[in-house]
């Protein structure tokens, strides 16, 4: 049987199912015949948008909770048999501004999840999607899952103990755990109403509004950026392979790809927009962590998962999506 095949009648919960990689994986997973159950809280400034669902909200469940409410965590995780849990604070800007909030979702949240499942579902899997910030500043490159994590934000350091949870709790319990430590992503249905969430899909909107694009820096700082089409399925094919269960997985394409370039690259496919160079805003600076790009050796040694999407083909995607939804995205 294919990886993909096993969601086929499988009763599956997305935490955070209508944000940008949750409403992804969400659409995905009833394509694959899945029974998928999404819960979002819909916090302002969170990403959750019910027009990311359109094409499946008749084919979707969805609860609007918090991971950080016991009995609705209790209750939503009965009879599921995947978790993906993608929940989460997801502004670096936010997290430093409120740490508190940061550290109640994701850390409290998770811990809330975990719970519920080692009481009402000890046979569920699940999934977690973390961040490459975990590692912060990079020692050497490209980075391996051994690499020393040194969170440079609040948010890197709470997804980075979130994960540690999982993974207590996959050792401790045995409630089958695998988390991911994802690269910047982008791609449909991202939030676009400020440019806290990802500089590369605030890229896109500047050049589809032909207005300038903000490199911060010299712009030579190397990143890793992946489309969202290629997580989604690295989260299906980690949660399909048994042998992914209990360990810290990369996702990243492994190529690196300067601000400079990657502005370049959306003003040509674009045809509009034009880049220009600024100075860091001093929150981002204490933040930033220098260059970055996975070593994803782990991630297809053990689940077969390679990237497919190219950077063009990733970036004409990605514009002629907001071109045709603009007015739903900002």
């Amino acid at each position: 049987m294919a990886v993909m095949d096993i969601f086929k009648g499988k009763e599956v919960l997305v935490t955070g199912g209508l944000g940008f990689i949750g409403s992804n994986l969400s659409i995905e997973l009833v394509k694959l015949g899945a029974h998928v159950t999404i819960v979002d809280n819909m916090l302002p400034r969170q990403g959750g948008n019910l027009f990311n669902i359109k094409e499946i909200e008749d084919k979707a469940r969805v609860n609007f909770s918090d991971v950080r409410n016991e009995l609705s965590m209790n209750h939503l995780v009965k009879g599921k048999d995947f978790v993906f849990h993608l929940a989460g604070q997801v502004n670096h800007v936010d997290s430093m501004r409120n740490p508190i909030q940061d550290l109640e979702i994701n850390c409290h949240g998770t811990l809330v999840l975990l719970e519920a499942l080692r009481h009402c579902n000890p046979s569920a899997r699940i999934i977690f999607a973390g961040t490459r910030g975990e590692y912060g500043s990079s020692v050497k490159l490209p980075v391996d899952e051994d690499h020393p994590t040194n969170p440079k934000g609040i948010y890197a350091v709470t997804n980075l103990t979130a994960e540690k949870m999982v993974l207590v709790y996959d050792d401790v319990y045995k409630i089958r755990g695998a988390c991911l430590r994802i690269t910047n992503t982008y791609g449909p249905r991202h939030h676009m109403a400020h440019d806290e969430y990802g500089v590369f899909n605030w890229f896109i909107r500047k050049a589809i509004d032909n207005e300038e694009i903000p490199v911060f820096g010299d712009g030579r700082i190397l990143r890793d950026f992946l489309y969202v089409d290629d997580l989604v399925e690295s989260l299906l094919m980690v949660a399909g392979t048994d042998g992914a269960y209990g360990d810290v997985f990369n996702v990243g394409t492994g190529i690196p790809v300067s601000f400079n370039d990657l502005a370049k690259r959306i003003v040509e496919i674009a045809g509009s927009g034009k880049e220009i160079f600024t100075e860091f805003t001093k929150e981002r600076e204490e933040v930033e962590p220098g260059d970055y790009y996975a070593d994803i050796t782990r991630i297809s040694s053990r689940t077969g998962w390679v990237p497919k999407t190219s950077l063009e083909e990733g970036i004409r995607r990605t514009i002629a999506y907001y071109r045709t939804y603009k007015k739903e995205y900002w």
